[in-house]
């Protein structure tokens, strides 16, 4: 692909273009100098041919990525981007189900027992706890921007929500908490997500777009952020490489998220996907 284009250092706010140029900073760490200076301004001015800015970037599409875009979307400019099609990820290859309290005989004690049992020590309870104690708004929430669930009639079964999910039973469940779309949830969750994001003219949607590196304050200064000193740098974004082109682009954003997964590719052999 071609180089990166050379970026011109940070400029100070006073001698910088329009605000069509400046990029807002938002809550940079404490302790150095350098991103204090650059909140107190509000904006840095970068100048690169082509560069593109929006208040959040979002790497991945998949259900963290597209679930923070809707809700970034309330409070700026959001830009999702991902290094294929735009609905590949391994959200979409999840066949099993969410885990919800939504059975009047069940509880959010036994769901935090369940999980604490079988994850044999390696769970923190704080975050346990907080996932089962959301689970069912998320359930619901999820169902609301359009998911289809796989629902009974409630004089068909027994083990049904008040809602009437069909609720299903898997290892580790002490009661019936698994809430599921057929054997395709995963596909169906995207599909909901991505349909929300589409519809959305806050979000935008970049296929084909990998990110290869973060661009912080740092870089731009010429100072690295040498090793216990991380936390004093700031991310002003990312560049990213249009795959199809081979070109790298400058995006520049006041909140970058990571939401790429890939964790399963730790394994030498795994059935999880290359996205």
């Amino acid at each position: 692909g071609k180089p990166l284009k050379r970026l011109i250092p940070v400029l100070p706010l006073s001698g910088g273009p329009s605000g069509a140029n400046r990029i807002r900073v938002r809550h940079p760490p404490t302790g150095d100098a350098l991103c204090r200076s650059i909140a107190r301004r509000s904006a840095v001015a970068i100048y690169t041919e082509g560069t593109m800015r929006y208040d959040y970037i979002i790497a991945g599409s998949g259900i963290a990525g597209l679930y923070a875009s809707l809700l970034a979307r309330e409070h700026g400019s959001v830009l999702i981007l991902t290094k294929g099609s735009i609905d590949e990820c391994n959200t979409r290859y999840a066949q099993g189900g969410v885990a919800a309290v939504l059975d009047p005989l069940d509880s959010f004690e036994s769901h935090i027992k369940d999980t604490l049992v079988a994850g044999a020590g390696l769970c923190h309870r704080d975050v346990v706890e907080m996932v089962v104690r959301d689970g069912p708004d998320r359930v619901r929430e999820l169902a609301a921007l359009g998911a289809h669930l796989t629902q009974v009639e409630a004089n068909q079964a027994t083990e049904v929500s008040p809602e009437g999910y069909d609720l299903g039973r898997e290892g580790g469940h002490s009661h019936r908490r698994i809430i599921h779309a057929g054997d395709i949830t995963g596909r169906e969750i995207e599909r909901a997500l991505l349909d929300a994001a589409e519809a959305n003219p806050n979000i935008r949607l970049f296929p084909n777009h990998c990110a290869i590196d973060l661009l912080t304050v740092a870089r731009l200064s010429g100072k690295s952020a040498r090793r216990g000193n991380a936390a004093r740098d700031c991310c002003l974004g990312a560049y990213i490489l249009e795959t199809e082109t081979g070109e790298v682009h400058t995006f520049l954003a006041g909140v970058t998220i990571l939401a790429t997964g890939g964790a399963g590719k730790v394994y030498l052999y795994t059935s999880n996907p290359d996205i």
